[in-house]
């Protein structure tokens, strides 16, 4: 019953829908228990001879007029129930996707992808068919348990129903018991298909790799590892499930026998008629519904409260960058870098605080100004790009634009001001025009081939067989590694924002190709922020100032032409990618 609880929110929310999926489900009790007690009438009439042919056609019609009656008042209350459920899925789904959209990528190094897909549509499922099942079952049940037990009790014999109903108390306490373990059991198998899913996942992602190593087999006996385990844990949740119903009818069958024995010597002694024995019998069949439905609803009730409570988990869980109040001015402003200290999260909680990730970064980036990021694997580039992303806030420090700090500026303003492309970006199994406007969908074709000529990939894409409206498929697997990349920078410069961040993201092209891509954005960026990060060093010749970072600080700083001419770690990796180039030639 503790779901109920945690979803009156919605129940607050749709209360129209529910308080007239209620009416109707009390009116519906009310008219069936019209036919027993007609059926009683009719019994008696007929035995004692006493009811003409014109009466008993009027007392069928009227129990088929009811039956009727009750058939389009059901059909009713399921539109406005089930509609209202429909709609408690919708609202989960959405605020699921919009927490996960808040979250910084420390979010996603403690939740898997599978489990994420697990609790957005399994558990969603099990959630909203409590919120219809499980309110139709409680409000059923208990609206036509009640009246049939006062009917039985004050019309015919108070006595016969006390007695018929002495098994009641003692199925509803291994109906108790069932629902507590089914609760503990649904959860571990919700978790056994979160791993399936996760497997799965990653198996079709990796699919190429694994036919590539031959590991097909050996994928598979993992895969049908875990299966087997989430089928165990489901079989453990059937063995509750399957108790319920034999509980049920074993007392069902109990309360039938007593009812029996004790009606016919009641019949016997003169103190009740056949006709109200036969009434009595029909309504406790009609006892027999609410109490399945009350052993069904704590089966799907406990179901949805495991799953509700793995989804609240993350709805409520708050994102560690949280977010400003400030507007940004409609102007270009400074980006000004002042770190003075950075850890991750994670190694803040585990107290690896010996060796900072980045730790005194001081630099300050004019509009039409770019900046060039460069280092050894691991000096802390990407970092640095991310902290400028605001995907984590600086420990000790901060990074202003305009004067104001990014943790005061609203996330939204912030992140529309700047398009980002990394060196592995994702492409979308959509057609290569749609992945290039996906950050401007209003686009249009003129647009979009200029952003693509601007990005060196406007040629290939002519190449292909549907030029823009080629299918790339899924994670642009149609395509190399180079035109995934172009189209990425594609869409980025269609965005026109006024912050475009390159995290190596020219890797994968020729050097020609590389030299045409920046002398383009030269052109294109001269009213706007660049900031470049690069292994290849002749990305960055043109930079008005390039950070060399070292373990997390700045070993090296200014212009091309100056760190050249310094002895370090620029001059020597730049002469050494100038002659790995010659020998290539």
């Amino acid at each position: 019953m503790k779901l109920f609880s945690q979803l009156r929110w919605f129940f607050v929310l749709e209360w129209k829908r529910y308080l007239g999926a209620v009416t109707l489900l009390i009116t519906i009790a009310m008219l069936q228990l019209l036919p027993p007690k007609l059926v009683g009438i009719i019994v008696d009439g007929i035995t004692r001879q006493s009811m003409s042919k014109h009466t008993l056609l009027l007392w069928v019609c009227l129990i088929a007029g009811t039956a009727l009656v009750i058939y389009l008042l059901r059909y009713l209350w399921r539109t406005l129930l089930f509609g209202a459920s429909y709609l408690l899925a919708v609202k989960l789904r959405n605020n699921f996707y919009c927490q996960l959209s808040r979250q910084p990528p420390d979010f996603y190094l403690r939740h898997r992808t599978g489990d994420l897909i697990a609790r957005a549509t399994n558990d969603v499922d099990r959630v909203v068919f409590a919120a219809g099942e499980g309110v139709l079952t409680l409000v059923d049940s208990m609206v036509m348990g009640c009246a049939v037990l006062i009917v039985m009790s004050v019309q015919i014999s108070w006595q016969l129903t006390l007695l018929s109903l002495l098994p009641m108390p003692i199925m509803a306490i291994f109906i108790k018991h069932y629902g507590e373990e089914l609760h503990k059991r649904f959860r571990v198998a919700q978790a056994a298909f979160s791993s399936l899913n996760n497997r799965t996942q990653e198996s079709l992602t990796s699919i190429r790799m694994i036919k590539a190593f031959g590991l097909e087999n050996y994928q598979s006996r993992l895969f049908s590892d875990v299966a087997i385990d989430a089928g165990d844990k489901n079989m453990n949740v059937a063995k509750i499930d399957a108790r319920f119903d034999p509980t049920i009818y074993l007392a069902v069958a109990c309360a039938n026998m007593l009812a029996i024995g004790g009606g016919s010597w009641l019949v016997l002694n003169n103190q009740m008629t056949l006709g109200q024995l036969t009434s009595f019998i029909m309504y406790l069949g009609l006892m027999i519904w609410p109490m399945l439905a009350l052993a069904w609803m704590f089966n799907i009730v406990e179901r949805g409260s495991a799953a509700y409570s793995r989804i609240s988990s993350l709805l409520t869980e708050v994102p560690d960058v949280a977010d400003g109040n400030l507007s940004l001015p409609a102007d270009r402003g400074v980006l000004a870098l002042d770190i003075i200290r950075f850890d991750y999260p994670i190694a803040e909680a585990a107290q690896e605080k010996k060796n900072a990730s980045l730790q005194n970064i001081h630099a300050r980036l004019e509009p039409g100004k770019t900046l060039g990021l460069c280092g050894a694997t691991g000096s802390g580039k990407s970092t640095l790009l991310a902290l400028i992303q605001r995907q984590f806030d600086v420990t000790e420090g901060e990074i202003c634009y305009h004067s104001l700090p990014l943790t005061q500026i609203k996330l939204d303003e912030w992140r529309g001001r700047m398009s980002v492309v990394s060196q592995t970006p994702f492409l979308f199994s959509a057609s290569i025009a749609e992945n290039i406007a996906l950050g401007n969908p209003s686009a249009t074709a003129e647009q979009i081939e200029r952003a693509a000529a601007l990005a060196c990939v406007h040629e290939d894409i002519l190449n292909l067989a549907q030029g823009y409206q080629t299918e790339v498929g899924e994670r642009g697997v149609m395509l190399s590694g180079g035109q995934k990349q172009r189209i990425a920078i594609a869409r980025a410069l269609l965005m026109e924002s006024e912050i475009l961040i390159l995290d190596d993201a020219l890797s994968a092209v020729d050097g020609r190709t590389e030299f045409q891509i920046l002398q383009n954005l030269r052109h294109w960026g001269q009213d706007r922020t660049l900031i470049i990060s690069a292994h290849r060093l002749s990305g960055l010749l043109h930079a008005n100032e390039i950070l060399v970072l070292q373990d997390g600080h700045i070993a090296q700083r200014g212009t091309h032409l100056e760190l050249t001419a310094q002895h370090g770690w620029y001059r020597n990796m730049y002469r050494y990618q100038q002659l790995e180039a010659a020998l290539d030639e």
